[in-house]
């Protein structure tokens, strides 16, 4: 039996709460599960003690007896220093989106426009003074 430590949704809605479960992989989200070992509460703030609690006693024998832990479950064992630091890789992260580029190519073409109509004045300048000149 493949078992994960995930998180079940429950709380209405837009008031998210989960809680921390040991369940077989192939069950459904909110469905039936083997365990529960703590809470998650989205809605409090990062730090507060409430925010994630564990019984980590029964998480060591759930990895013990093999589990896998989802992605969310992992970083909250991170941060309590049970599991060690993975080395994750993103590179669409830092990158706009297309709409945000779209205007950075605007807002670039407009400034270019803007610094040759700048530029195109100053040079006749010292034409029509030449010719004043003379």
């Amino acid at each position: 039996m493949a078992m994960k430590i995930r998180l079940a949704r429950g709380g209405s809605k837009k008031r998210p709460f989960y809680s921390i479960v040991a369940a077989d992989s192939r069950m459904p989200r909110d469905g039936r599960f083997i365990e529960k070992l703590g809470t998650y509460n989205p809605m409090l703030p990062k730090d507060s003690e409430e925010r994630v609690k564990m019984n980590m006693e029964r998480v060591k024998y759930w990895l013990g007896e093999g589990a896998q832990v989802t992605d969310r479950v992992s970083r909250m064992l991170e941060a309590a220093g049970e599991l060690p630091k993975k080395e994750r890789n993103n590179p669409k992260k830092g990158t706009p989106g297309k709409a945000a580029q779209e205007r950075a190519e605007e807002k670039a073409e407009k400034a270019k426009a803007a610094e040759e109509a700048a530029n195109a004045p100053a040079e006749e300048a010292p034409a029509e003074e030449a010719a004043a000149e003379e």
